[in-house]
């Protein structure tokens, strides 16, 4: 079940396909051959006002607006089961526009989303409406959770379906409604989403797609029709989005850059590190931003983690996305590629290369080899600039202490990792690591817990209830008598 291809001429806009204001066009090109594989529509501001607008009708009046909380958790059980039907679909469309291995994308775009969909719709069912507490002054207090509003989710090319499904679904469940920008790379799988949808019977207006570029996708983060700004991607960008929110007084979510550490220590079985590290720091071809990308190794096992980790990047089959048995896909762009290799390039001079570092045998695709450097002592540009690519730097520390350390030495604070064979020791250790989260003995976030990062890495927490709050505003009625 793919996208039909008239429907990729138009915009999914207040429950219709609707066609754009103009005939500008994004091209879709596979990441892994560099053919062209179509194009769609780009939207510019009418096409944002009519979304904005949409998705504010929706908001104030109709069945959507009138709707229970219950009524509320069915239609995104339909919805689940929609997004589940095209699993397939999602996976084969992501891994195609930016890289992702098909063994990735299976689970993590194609699956994860329902999952999603289905936990906020049953959290929406569980919490209601009104809370009841006692008053010390009266006789009580209401306190009423109430959708935010109109909001605007920015969502980037990494994991295009799981990090908008992160937005709508608990923005659904409060209540809200969505204008979605998609990144421009990534289209393709909005459509099928829209479609589960739609085929869903998702009220008209809920939810609205617009692809557009930066100089639009600023129009809809000021939009004086909007209510909240949701966004994930770079921690440039997030702090833009932010100055602005700021201004208008707006609310907003940044989940941003990431440049985390994992922490071998000196007990770890050195194999067991070596089966989970690709996960936890080379995930969707190190296009993921709470990738472990530092790896901390003790000063006494250094040469043995370094002699590990050559061979394990030597091991990963780096190929197209498509291939079920493939490792690490293409960059997920030619302009990113070649920043990837940029960074590779100022490494050669900074530290010593012990693997990768080049490109891979092949002649299209925009693929980079799996590439380590060591002697690296967190101070160089490879060492601290998040690089969003399979790029990895091995830096030895002296103990405990001066492994935490070195990981909170970053302006970044997302993810990260401690590995050890003490679970106490290794609790100590990440319990000291200044990060919105982090894994012992692997990492991955888990749905039903808040997802998101301090210090550079952003504000605001996806997943979990606490994400669902961050969609609601409070208001408490004081009774008095």
């Amino acid at each position: 079940m793919g996208v039909q291809d008239h429907l990729q001429n138009a915009f999914y806009i207040g429950g219709e396909w609707v066609a754009p204001s103009t005939t500008r066009s994004f091209e879709l090109i596979n990441a892994s051959t560099e053919e062209v594989i179509g194009s769609v529509p780009e939207a510019m501001e009418a096409d944002v006002d009519r979304a904005v607008a949409a998705a504010r009708k929706a908001l104030e009046s109709g069945a959507w607006a009138q709707a229970t909380p219950n009524e509320r958790a069915e239609i995104m059980h339909r919805f689940a089961a929609s997004l589940a039907k095209r699993s397939d679909a999602i996976a084969r469309a992501v891994s195609v526009q930016n890289g992702m291995p098909l063994a990735v994308s299976t689970g993590l775009e194609g699956q994860f989303g329902a999952g999603l969909m289905q936990y906020y719709a049953e959290l929406a069912r569980s919490q209601g409406t009104d809370e009841v507490r006692p008053s010390q002054v009266g006789k009580e207090t209401r306190v009423s959770r109430d959708p935010i509003g109109v909001v605007a989710g920015i969502v980037p090319w990494n994991f295009p379906v799981t990090l908008a499904l992160s937005k709508i679904a608990p923005a659904m469940a409060a209540g809200c409604t969505l204008v979605m920008k998609p990144s421009p790379g990534t289209v393709l799988d909005s459509y099928i989403v829209a479609e589960a949808a739609a085929e869903a019977g998702v009220p008209a207006g809920v939810v609205n797609w617009v692809a557009a570029d930066r100089e639009v996708g600023a129009y809809l983060v000021s939009h004086p029709g909007v209510d909240k700004v949701a966004f994930t991607g770079s921690t440039a960008a997030g702090r833009i989005i932010a100055r602005v929110c700021g201004e208008l007084l707006r609310p907003v979510t940044l989940e941003l850059g990431g440049k985390s550490a994992a922490i071998i220590l000196d007990d770890a079985d050195l194999n067991a590190v070596m089966q989970g590290l690709p996960q936890v720091a080379m995930l969707n071809n190190g296009q993921t931003c709470f990738n472990c990308t530092r790896i901390l190794a003790p000063q006494s096992k250094y040469e043995q983690v370094l002699e590990a980790m050559a061979g394990l990047m030597g091991a990963l089959k780096v190929g197209d996305a498509l291939d079920a048995d493939t490792h690490v896909g293409p960059m997920a762009s030619a302009l990113h590629r070649d920043r990837v290799q940029g960074y590779i390039e100022k490494g050669k001079s900074e530290a010593r290369l012990i693997a990768g570092g080049g490109k891979p045998g092949t002649d299209r695709g925009w693929f980079v080899q799996p590439t380590v450097f060591a002697d690296d002592h967190n101070n160089t540009t490879v060492g601290r600039e998040e690089i969003f690519g399979p790029v990895l730097t091995v830096i030895p520390y002296k103990d405990d202490a001066d492994a935490v350390r070195l990981a909170n030495d970053s302006i970044y604070g997302l993810g990260g990792s401690v590995w050890g064979s003490d679970p106490d020791r290794a609790s100590k250790v990440a319990r000291q690591v200044q990060t919105g989260t982090i894994g012992i003995n692997g990492y991955i976030p888990a749905v039903g817990s808040p997802f998101g990062g301090v210090k550079a890495s952003g504000l605001g927490r996806e997943f979990g209830p606490e994400a669902l709050s961050g969609y609601q505003q409070y208001k408490s009625t004081y009774v008095m008598g």
